[in-house]
């Protein structure tokens, strides 16, 4: 049977694939797991929900709560916030776990139920299986005072904003800058975090009803938010994904600033402000060979992880660094927070503007992006793409010509029999051909 839990929670199609019935189950199962420590101290777990604007959000949440009140945990309902937020409030008021009810970047009709443990982590898998594997058991169901109460968490957005101006080393007064909010979590907070910092503020995708959430807005739809800087005459623009915790920026000139430079100009200043912890970078596998060039030119050194924001918290938590992120615009500073921010990420890169005084444009200029050419292969045994001999020939072959001045990249999908693809090389004509040689090879070698 699949795992419930994928690798961010437990998403799928509201009222479909992710019920009432389920997520009444999943809490109840979570109160259990989650709240183990608490029972042991004699005392009723706490447990923080939060959500995004999705119309299911509301019955989801209610599930959830009650799941969670009729299992004996007192929960404190923070409404709509974003991901990061709720991550922050669990730890801030030392709750026993949060809840996020949210789907992220995906379209409205999606929804997701994430957990967050104790001090706003994620859960490790193994406490997944095991919230998982406890869904099949007796659930608790205590009677009389033994219930939890459920409360509304009337300063849950004032807690996060004031915690959001406490990171910021320098205010943005003198900026002009575009706020997207993807119609998402970050609608109330984002533009409010930037005018209080001091920043004059466009606000757009910021009208949230249920169903526009990541539609036509946000960090994956960019158009608007570079129109409307030009429009303005902005200094910068900021997008969030539906649950804010991404961050994408568009520079004055209406051209993208993605999660790799925005990384780049973070470690430069970290590096610069002696911040940068054990003077290394946290990426994936799937960032441009650009950013590790930047890095390695600055004498920053860089770690990559597996692709997932899950596998770089996990190796800032173990190595004990400050900043790490994804080229999709999760950017973690494990100072502020547990999990991916991205209304603190986009504070933070304009604060570095008004700090240097120098233009996004000029900061992202730091790091030169090397052309990416992706191909999807399907139908193929991703079992054997490491294995096969004439495929690593080519892979190496390819590596050998490129000189050091590009690299190729082969990754088994984790949901289909699918194998991708990806080549960077100095000019987008060598990486365009040695990417169509190589998939060529896999589609001959690997085929099903």
């Amino acid at each position: 049977m699949a795992r419930l839990f994928g690798t961010d929670g437990v998403r799928g199609l509201a009222n479909r694939d992710l019920t009432v019935e389920l997520a009444l189950k999943l809490a109840q199962a979570a109160a259990i797991v989650l709240g183990e420590d608490a029972r042991k101290r004699g005392e009723k777990p706490k447990a923080v929900i939060g959500r995004d604007p999705r119309i299911s959000g509301e019955f989801l949440a209610a599930a959830v709560a009650a799941g969670l009140a009729s299992s004996g945990v007192d929960v404190l309902d923070a409404g709509m916030l974003p991901t990061p937020a709720t991550a922050f409030l669990t730890a801030d008021i030392s709750a026993d776990f949060g809840v996020m009810i949210s789907a992220s970047h995906n379209p409205a009709p999606d929804n997701g139920i994430k957990f967050f443990a104790r001090g706003g982590h994620k859960l490790a898998d193994a406490i997944e299986d095991q919230i998982e594997a406890t869904m099949a058991g007796q659930m608790l169901a205590p009677v009389g005072g033994g219930v939890g109460h459920v409360t509304r968490f009337a300063d849950a957005e004032d807690r996060y904003i004031v915690h959001l101006l406490k990171a910021l080393p320098n205010r943005l007064d003198g900026l002009k800058i575009v706020v997207d909010c993807a119609h998402g979590a970050a609608s109330g907070v984002s533009p409010q975090a930037f005018v209080d910092a001091g920043a004059q503020v466009i606000v757009i995708g910021a009208e949230p009803d249920g169903h526009n959430i990541n539609l036509g807005y946000g960090s994956t739809h960019l158009s608007a938010l570079q129109s409307a800087v030009l429009e303005h005459g902005a200094d910068a623009g900021i997008a969030h994904d539906g649950d804010a915790d991404r961050c994408l920026a568009v520079d004055h000139t209406g051209k993208i600033v993605d999660g790799d430079e925005i990384m780049a100009i973070m470690a430069l200043s970290f590096k610069e402000r002696g911040q940068l912890a054990r003077n290394t970078l946290v990426a994936t596998v799937m960032s441009n060979l650009g950013l590790k060039i930047a890095m390695r030119d600055a004498g920053i050194e860089m770690i990559e992880t597996k692709v997932g924001d899950r596998y770089v918290l996990e190796e800032i938590r173990s190595g004990g660094y400050t900043l790490g992120g994804e080229q999709s615009g999760h950017i973690i500073f494990s100072r502020w927070a547990t999990t991916g921010d991205g209304i603190l990420t986009g504070l933070k890169l304009m604060a570095e503007v008004a700090r240097t005084k120098k233009s996004l444009a000029e900061l992202a200029g730091a790091m030169k992006i090397l052309p990416q050419v992706l191909i999807n292969v399907p139908g193929v045994d991703k079992t054997r793409v490491d294995t096969d001999d004439e495929l690593q020939a080519a892979v190496a072959q390819a590596e050998a010509e490129l000189h050091g001045t590009g690299r190729v990249l082969l990754r088994a999908s984790g949901t289909e029999p699918l194998v991708r693809v990806m080549v960077e090389a100095a000019d987008e004509g060598t990486a365009q051909s040695w990417a169509d040689r190589i998939a060529r090879v896999v589609e001959k070698r690997l085929a099903i």
